[in-house]
């Protein structure tokens, strides 16, 4: 309505329509799991993750400076895997502190009230449902998929599926996605390409994460500790840049140099001693 002048006794008035438009607020998010459920998931497996992370073990923090020019969506982490839970969880706590502008460390615990909520990981979808625990830690933001090669232990070849393929395009259109190419804990295995093609078709912000420590710290799930005063490492490197021209193996290829698990990085690794945690 456009303003209008009137006069009302003797006082010339201007009348203005201020109507005010609503921000409608999701009640779920993409796929089904209700906001407020994944707050209370966040928060509650958080303070555990954070506890394990920063007081049985010690968070280390490299390149969070590469997470501050980041966009709030269209980002896909690459990372090497070492537990099923622990590698996904301890990501969600150091994004839940670069949300609230910190970068290079994770040893707060409020953040976790102010979590970000489009982050997303993918994950089997038989991993996902093996339990109750699994099932709740899903509610955290798993994009579940159908893995094409093996299916509880035994090796298969089968197509994927396309309703997967469209929920981890969907997560990544809408967030931050934490992916492991390789779709195994055990080191030095070839990434799948299925991460390539979603890259050439997306064009996400690709940003690789080398995560160590892990592995000696905890059990092949991540549930349980394994090894207390552990060293625990989490490196962020540059956003990866690719051509136009690199087909799917150049850009896996990449990928697996930069996540440190090519066949180079097998012959020359270097064993890192644990270091205890100094009692103050």
């Amino acid at each position: 309505m456009q303003p209008f002048t009137f006069f009302h006794g003797a006082r010339l008035c201007t009348f203005v329509d201020t109507t005010v438009k609503k921000t409608k607020i999701p009640y779920r998010d993409p796929f089904g799991y209700p906001i407020w459920v994944k707050r209370i998931v966040i928060f509650l497996f958080g303070i555990i993750v954070w506890y394990r992370c920063n007081y049985i073990n010690k968070l280390k923090i490299k390149g969070g400076f590469n997470l501050k020019k980041l966009p709030s969506k269209n980002v896909l982490f690459v990372s090497n895997h070492q537990t099923y839970f622990m590698d996904a969880a301890a990501l969600i706590l150091v994004f839940c502190h670069v949300k609230n502008k910190i970068h290079d460390r994770s040893d707060k615990f409020w953040p976790l009230a102010l979590p970000k909520l489009n982050v997303f990981f993918i994950a089997a979808k038989e991993t996902m449902k093996s339990g109750i625990l699994p099932r709740l830690l899903a509610l955290a933001g798993s994009v579940s998929i159908k893995r094409t090669w093996r299916e509880a232990g035994i090796n298969v070849k089968r197509n994927a599926d396309q309703k997967d393929i469209k929920n981890i395009k969907s997560a990544i259109r809408l967030g931050w996605v934490i992916t492991f190419p390789q779709g195994s804990t055990k080191p030095f295995i070839k990434g799948r390409r299925g991460t390539a093609h979603l890259i050439k078709e997306l064009n996400p912000t690709v940003v690789p994460v080398v995560i160590n420590g892990f592995r000696r710290a905890f059990d092949k799930k991540g549930l349980r500790t394994k090894k207390r005063g552990t060293e625990l490492n989490i490196e962020f490197k540059k956003p990866l840049v690719f051509s136009p021209e690199d087909n799917n193996q150049q850009i896996m290829d990449k990928i697996m140099d930069e996540i440190e698990q090519a066949p180079n990085y097998k012959a020359f690794r270097k064993f890192n001693v644990p270091n205890k945690i100094t009692q103050e």
